[in-house]
């Protein structure tokens, strides 16, 4: 049975991982810090020998006894909400956290997919973003600690697998959503909902024009599966071509909940990206991979999910992060 550890597997993405590799016939290795990630998106786990779980931070050293074959490393905040709040050690868990992952790779002779995301574009002058983009970033910006912890992490991560020979692979997530995302983390789609399953209006940031694309966790995970096991080393863009803007994805939102609500409008916030849509021809060329779950469908899905849970979810706060230096 092949060994994997994931990192951040308490968040959305980390605990749908560990559900698909379980699936696969891995033993599963989760480590969380429980900063942002939540025990309930894997407790359903626990019970199966092929699973462990490590409340660990990885920005400290990592140690797992026994073989590895693979590491996901998507141990990270990833919503403005939180990075703006807990920076340094956002700024941390890109760095030394992708560090001390690699390490482990190389110790192990493991295999290594780092996440990375879109945001390393920034707020883009190419539309839509191939792999050759290079960005446009503010570094001192208030988005600069998770812009550029990422790309710090893809350029550690091409150095361990030039130096070092170590077997590495970047994925570049866009916007993705459904099950498990938290409905206070600050972006649109669980904003959206919150606001309509609590009789809010749904507040849109500037005009509204800004665009976003949407993909399905599943079909993320299906690309994510297909890259670690694949043979290219260099960064993949993952996410669901199909472009909205948030003023008509909001009303998207509206038309699924029924709701009745007015769509409220804010001022922008700095460095928040103008266009946001990737170029996925290299994930078809390379991966034979494209999403194939509709906006309608995956909505739908996420709502019926968020409806679900305990009205007291509905009205949590967002975390506070007081206790961490």
């Amino acid at each position: 049975m092949k060994r994997i550890l994931i990192t951040g597997a308490a968040g959305f993405l980390g605990s749908h991982l560990c559900d698909r590799f379980i699936k696969e016939g891995y033993h599963v290795i989760a480590m969380d810090n429980l900063i942002t990630g939540d025990l309930k998106n894997i407790e359903h786990l626990f019970k199966l020998e092929q699973f462990e779980f490590y409340n660990h931070d990885v920005s400290k050293f990592i140690h797992i006894s026994g073989d590895l074959d693979y590491i996901l490393h998507f141990a990270s905040p990833a919503s403005p909400i939180d990075y703006l709040k807990i920076p340094i050690q956002t700024l941390k868990v890109g760095a030394m956290g992708t560090h001390n992952c690699l390490g482990l790779a190389k110790a192990k002779g493991a295999r290594i997919l780092v996440a990375s995301t879109s945001e390393i574009y920034g707020d883009p002058l190419v539309h839509p973003q191939s792999e050759e983009y290079w960005g446009n970033v503010n570094p001192v910006g208030p988005r600069g600690v998770y812009d550029e912890a990422k790309r710090y992490m893809e350029s550690i991560t091409m150095a361990y697998n030039s130096f070092h020979q170590v077997e590495t692979r970047i994925i570049r997530i866009f916007n993705t959503y459904g099950p498990r995302m938290r409905l206070n983390d600050g972006r649109a789609l669980p904003a959206f909902i919150g606001q309509a399953l609590r009789g809010e209006d749904l507040t849109v940031f500037g005009d509204g024009s800004q665009t976003r694309s949407f993909c399905y966790v599943d079909d993320l995970v299906e690309g994510i599966y297909r890259l670690l096991l694949s043979d290219y080393h260099l960064p993949v863009n993952i996410g669901n071509p199909n472009e909205i803007s948030l003023k008509d994805f909001a009303e998207e939102v509206l038309a699924l909940t029924g709701n009745t609500v007015k769509i409220v409008y804010k001022p922008l916030p700095l460095d928040d990206p103008k266009q946001r849509q990737p170029n996925i021809e290299k994930a078809k060329s390379i991966l034979g991979w494209e999403p194939k779950v509709d906006r309608k469908e995956g909505l739908k899905l996420t709502y019926e999910y968020f409806k679900s849970l305990p009205e007291t979810e509905w009205y949590k706060q967002p975390k506070e992060f007081k206790s961490i230096k």
